[in-house]
């Protein structure tokens, strides 16, 4: 390979790694306005269940407003999901102008 076609490949390799690099910078975390806590559901008091988690990925409209949530994962399975999708239905982020996707994880304890 010739030098001036090695510093053409070079930069060519620079240049998308400097756009891939703006295009991931530009998709920021959106920004919670609004955050509402999950209550802690009786039925897992009942049930002497103390502890667990969710991660869900919530659908967030352009104008901030939460239109759904899905349970990526659960520890214990399905004893959560309602108190989450109900709590973070709640959720507002500031506004974008496009659609966007955010996950979180939340963490339940009864101290009771």
């Amino acid at each position: 390979m010739s030098k001036n076609l090695t510093k053409t490949v070079s930069r060519g390799l620079l240049g998308l790694a400097a756009a891939l690099a703006l295009s991931m910078g530009a998709h920021a975390t959106p920004k919670i306005i609004k955050k509402v806590p999950p209550e802690f559901p009786a039925e897992a008091a009942r049930q002497s269940i103390s502890q667990g988690s969710v991660r869900a990925k919530m659908n967030i409209e352009p104008d901030g407003k939460v239109s759904g949530v899905e349970i990526l994962e659960a520890e214990p399975r399905k004893v959560f999901d309602k108190a989450v999708t109900r709590a973070l239905m709640d959720w507002k982020f500031e506004p974008s102008g496009q659609k966007e996707t955010h996950e979180v994880k939340l963490v339940f304890k009864n101290e009771d």
